[in-house]
């Protein structure tokens, strides 16, 4: 397989003014309901939603920096994101990427994409045509949304539960292989969409993090966006 590139690390760098430091990824909404205690349940959740919403993501970044269709591809992650909270989150980070995207990685993919979705296309879909801009593979795009699905409530739990950062970067270690396998499966799919259209992509669902992304929206008082 050949290697990402080094632009990976810029995508997948937290300091990345992409917006997401805002949002935690349903990991504020889980501390708050004691779903998430301490590192074990910070493991739990990071796997779970790397292989539900994390594969899902991944998928569609792979399949963006692959050179399919983006509209297409955003219509497929609207169908797979049922929470409007969730979806008006996708976009606005999405919206976020793209500012991003369009002044690092200039091209015409990227101007276009913001002329046709002035409002914001889904994060994920923005991240794989990025990529592409960058020069990196769609196993990279792949990795970027895998990793950005687990590193985002990592560093919330950080500052929620004043975990200490040691641990929450010695689970991220522990789910490195999980993530090489998430970005695996994404490719695969992806490379069937050609013969089979979206509904090759994967559509695994997490729907508790569906409503607690509603109930986490409605409260007046909250650290995080999302």
């Amino acid at each position: 397989m050949h290697p990402p590139g080094a632009a990976l690390l810029i995508l997948a760098d937290g300091r990345f003014p992409a917006g997401g430091h805002a949002h935690s990824g349903g990991a504020e909404a889980a501390v708050l309901a004691g779903r998430i205690t301490g590192a074990g349940d910070l493991e739990d959740f990071c796997r779970g939603r790397l292989h539900t919403t994390g594969l899902v993501a991944a998928a569609l970044a792979a399949a963006a920096c692959a050179g399919h269709d983006p509209l297409t591809l955003d219509a497929a992650a609207d169908a797979r994101t049922p929470s409007p909270a969730l979806r008006a989150v996708g976009r606005r980070l999405g919206r976020q990427l793209l500012r991003a995207a369009r002044v690092t990685w200039p091209c015409a993919a990227l101007e276009s994409l913001a002329e046709l979705r002035p409002r914001g296309a889904h994060q994920p879909v923005v991240l794989g045509l990025a990529a592409r801009a960058a020069g990196t593979t769609p196993y990279g795009a792949a990795l970027a949304a895998g990793y950005e699905a687990v590193s985002g409530p990592a560093t919330a739990v950080v500052r929620l539960l004043s975990l200490d950062p040691l641990d929450a970067t010695a689970v991220l270690a522990r789910l490195a292989p999980d993530l090489e396998q998430v970005a695996e499966r994404a490719v695969a799919a992806a490379a069937e969409v050609p013969a089979h259209g979206t509904d090759a992509l994967p559509a695994a669902s997490a729907p508790l993090l569906d409503i607690s992304a509603e109930a986490h929206a409605a409260r007046s008082v909250r650290l995080f966006a999302s």
